[in-house]
């Protein structure tokens, strides 16, 4: 009796210790052999390894939208160098149709389209209206102007006109011939190069600027007159005068003989 009665005790005080035991103390303390360290993570520990916190993709979303709009908001890189860079310069002639030139460059590494636009369509416009441009090539386009006489004599109010010009410009994939179409089908993909106003020079003034404008018209004008010019093919040159009377005689002896056979041949039948 004494024997089972100490054996009883034993056993209630060795339950009593486990029950006063850290539940997380004695899942981990017996770990089931065979299994790997990581099977005694609690499971919501493992789901949250697993699927990441939603906080954490709104904050990376709202961080992509916040870098988006900084890029929006940005100012587009040019694509087009122009000189000079922000005004048309016109020498001043009342009544008269005046004009200006602006050289344009392609500063990017693929072909641009640009194309021109005007607050004052019906007083202005352009040679070339737009073009197409490869890397590194430029041209001189001349922009038409009439100047309406003033209705009185105060001529530096005159002087400050309120037409305007925009110059845009579009990425292309290589060479093609320009059409006013290309700006509308991409609009999305078109940028405002630069927005240009009309400034007026005194031709009796002599200055820099009536100078180099005066330059550039005249670059304009000759590099016109080399497009007139028909291409010559290699290995040939211009026909002379005497190859081309000499190419009539021989047509026309050739012409004549032709008519004598025929008549030969209709007195023998």
């Amino acid at each position: 009796m004494a024997l089972d009665h100490e054996r009883a005790e034993g056993d209630h005080k060795k339950l009593w210790s486990h029950l006063k035991m850290p539940f997380w103390q004695s899942t981990a303390s017996s770990p089931s052999p065979g299994t790997s360290s990581s099977a005694s993570v609690p499971s919501f520990q493992q789901n949250q390894s697993v699927h990441p916190d939603h906080h954490q993709l709104g904050d990376h979303h709202s961080a992509s939208g916040v870098a988006a709009m900084a890029k929006s908001l940005l100012p587009a890189r040019r694509r087009l160098r122009l000189d000079p860079p922000n005004k048309l310069f016109f020498q001043y002639e009342p009544g008269k149709q005046v004009r200006s030139a602006i050289e344009i460059k392609n500063v990017s590494k693929t072909h641009v389209a640009f194309k021109f636009q005007t607050t004052a369509p019906k007083s202005c416009y352009m040679r070339p209206p737009g073009s197409v441009l490869a890397p590194g090539e430029n041209l001189i386009a001349t922009v038409f102007k009439f100047v309406e006489p003033p209705e009185n004599d105060d001529k530096p109010a005159i002087l400050k006109s309120l037409v305007k010009f925009k110059i845009m410009s579009l990425k292309v994939n290589g060479q093609m011939d320009y059409v006013p179409e290309l700006f509308d089908e991409q609009r999305d993909q078109v940028t405002v190069e630069k927005i240009l106003r009309v400034v007026f020079l005194d031709p009796n003034q002599p200055s820099h600027l009536l100078e180099k404008l005066k330059r550039q018209l005249a670059q304009a004008e000759a590099a016109l007159e080399t497009q007139k010019k028909p291409v010559e093919e290699p290995g040939t040159g211009p026909v002379k005068e005497g190859v081309i009377d000499e190419w009539k005689e021989r047509r026309e002896r050739y012409l004549a003989q032709q008519h004598l056979e025929g008549v030969d041949s209709v007195q023998m039948d």
